[in-house]
């Protein structure tokens, strides 16, 4: 594509090349004059050609300035429908990164108009992604495949587990409000799948090349690339991953479209001596004709490999994020909810709604405890002071971001704001514990496929945490302050619990045992945000200040976090 430009440029400078460099006395014989009529059909030829190139240079732009108006005008009509389908949050950043360089390129860079132009713009007021950002997305993508098991055709398409959201038209579920997508093209597929190849995630950058090879043949003028390209990606990701046949098969492919393609004449041999090997080995490993192994018929076969303790977990984490599990029944039947009165006078007149989601240990969800304005004041506060979360180092003890960890947080004191304090005087009241040595309020907003892998949040004793703190983790608040059309729970991976986001909610356990020992069945992780944002915010309740409301004892588990005196139970009535 670059060449166009290129080759225009040329055909020009040849043309002025004749106007200055060939100089004679044409007009002294008619003689002399007729051969110019040449010279005048070249300049015809050169001017038609170079007049094509352009015109078809300025198409390319033009279809890519339609592409980029049509989707910011969809983007604008609901700015977070839009932006919460991860497909249409992945397609913006590639706009800003890799397209915008190639429309660079078709541009003449150099001129005093392109100078001034937003898309080379310092302005500081204009912000760029990056191709890290980039990268992140295409790895957010693959997290929600795996996690929920979405094929990348129908992710393509912007189906997204079941539910279809596309243009001008409204998900399959009625319950669902409406959103504007646009389907992956090509561009978008192969450079997803190079962004994965880059990142050495040749399983999905195989599977996104093959869809890239399939959308190919539509408006292929658009592209910086060709079939030539993908299939080369395809052939050596079937080499990685190594499937030699399959590698050796799609060069053959890529060689009938481009048969003098160095690196693929040089891969044929190189796959065909290392298949040849592959099946030579594999020959020696059978005895005669009789086709039986080599080894002692009376040895057992080789047993499936034992998962590690993180593959378990995985299992269980992605199960539970799909809603697909549920707690057993001994618990489930037991399960109550209530109007919570105790713990402090004016909840006597204004009651919380309450309800147990799990016991022993006690994970309790307290229903509509957080309104409208609040919400959107801690947001309004929040965003300006965004910043990539982070973990705990349990070497140093230090804050640092993590892979595990993906969104963005901010940290809010009571003294800031009259909403803030009152929330904390909130938390103080229907969780019964002092707010004395209580951390600042998180703020965190999730990105593209944010989430947040399994962990405790209480320090163990081999951590180095907390130590500016007075004592550990004793309980955590996590209020939700967004519904997610997809994805997002809270999910327990030792208690097979999956709790879903409602806005204005907030769900409670305590981290410690009595004896001040981290309750492990607490372990849990926020599932990646399919479809949607995430906001949520939650205060981490220290040891300090509880020792006569929650004072310790040598009870490795003792009664649950609220427990009143006995009354009649309630059935869920106020939902």
């Amino acid at each position: 594509m670059y060449s166009v430009v290129k080759t225009s440029s040329l055909a020009l400078c040849f043309i002025g090349f004749i106007f200055v460099s060939t100089r004679a006395e044409f007009f002294t014989a008619i003689s002399d004059v007729e051969p110019l009529l040449e010279t005048h059909i070249k300049i015809i030829e050169d001017l038609e050609e170079y007049i094509e190139k352009e015109e078809k240079r300025i198409s390319i732009l033009k279809r890519h300035l339609k592409v980029y108006q049509t989707e910011h005008e969809k983007a604008m009509e609901d700015i977070p429908n839009y932006l919460g389908n991860p497909i249409n949050a992945f397609t913006l950043i590639k706009r800003l990164t890799t397209d915008l360089e190639f429309i660079e390129k078709k541009i003449e860079i150099g001129t005093e108009y392109i100078k001034n132009i937003s898309i080379i713009s310092d302005d500081d007021y204009i912000q760029y992604p990056s191709l890290e950002d980039l990268t992140g997305a295409a790895q957010a993508l693959t997290r929600l495949q795996e996690t929920y098991h979405l094929d990348v055709n129908d992710l393509a398409e912007g189906i997204l587990n079941g539910v279809i959201y596309r243009d001008e038209s409204t998900p399959v579920s009625d319950d669902q409000s409406i959103t504007i997508f646009t389907s992956m093209n090509s561009d978008d597929c192969y450079e997803l799948g190079k962004v994965l190849y880059n990142e050495k995630d040749y399983k999905n950058a195989l599977a996104w090349m093959q869809l890239a090879l399939k959308k190919y043949p539509n408006d292929d003028e658009l592209y910086n690339f060709t079939d030539v390209d993908i299939l080369e990606y395809i052939s050596f990701c079937h080499y990685l991953l190594g499937d030699l046949k399959n590698a050796l098969n799609w060069t053959k492919k890529l060689l009938i479209l481009d048969p003098f393609h160095d690196r693929a004449m040089g891969n044929i041999p190189h796959y065909r001596d290392a298949l040849f090997k592959k099946q030579y080995d594999l020959s020696n490993k059978i005895r005669g004709d009789t086709g039986q192994p080599t080894v002692d018929t009376n040895e057992e076969a080789e047993k499936p490999k034992e998962p590690t303790k993180y593959e378990k977990e995985r299992k269980v984490y992605e199960s539970l994020c799909r809603g697909e599990m549920e707690i057993p029944r001994a618990i489930s039947k037991r399960l109550t909810c209530r109007y919570l009165t105790e713990n402090h006078p004016f909840l006597r007149l204004a009651p919380i709604k309450m309800e147990y989601v799990y016991l022993s240990p006690d994970i309790v969800v307290f229903h509509d405890v957080l309104n409208e304005d609040e919400i959107f004041e801690i947001m309004m506060m929040a965003r300006p002071r965004f910043r990539r979360a982070t973990v705990h180092d349990p070497k140093t003890g230090e804050l640092v971001p993590a892979h595990y960890r993906i969104s963005k947080s901010a940290w809010l004191k009571d003294e800031e704001s009259p909403f803030i304090e009152n929330l904390s005087r909130r938390i103080a009241d229907f969780t019964g514990l002092s707010m004395v040595s209580a951390e600042e309020l998180q703020v965190v907003n999730y990105g593209i496929g944010g989430h947040y892998e399994p962990h405790f949040d209480f320090a163990r004793k081999q951590e180095s945490a907390f130590e500016n703190f007075n004592g550990n983790r004793i309980a955590t608040v996590l209020f939700y302050m967004s519904d997610v059309a997809q994805g997002g729970a809270t999910v327990f991976t030792e208690l097979g619990l999956s709790v879903f986001p409602q806005r204005g909610d907030a769900v409670f356990w305590l981290n410690l045992h009595p004896s001040g020992e981290g309750d492990l069945a607490t372990r849990h992780a926020a599932c990646p945000v399919l479809r949607g944002s995430k906001w949520v915010c939650n205060k981490w309740i220290h040891q300090g200040g509880q020792e006569l409301i929650k004072p310790c004892d040598l009870e490795y588990q003792s009664e649950g976090i609220i427990r009143p005196l006995p009354r009649p139970l309630m059935k869920k009535t106020f939902r």
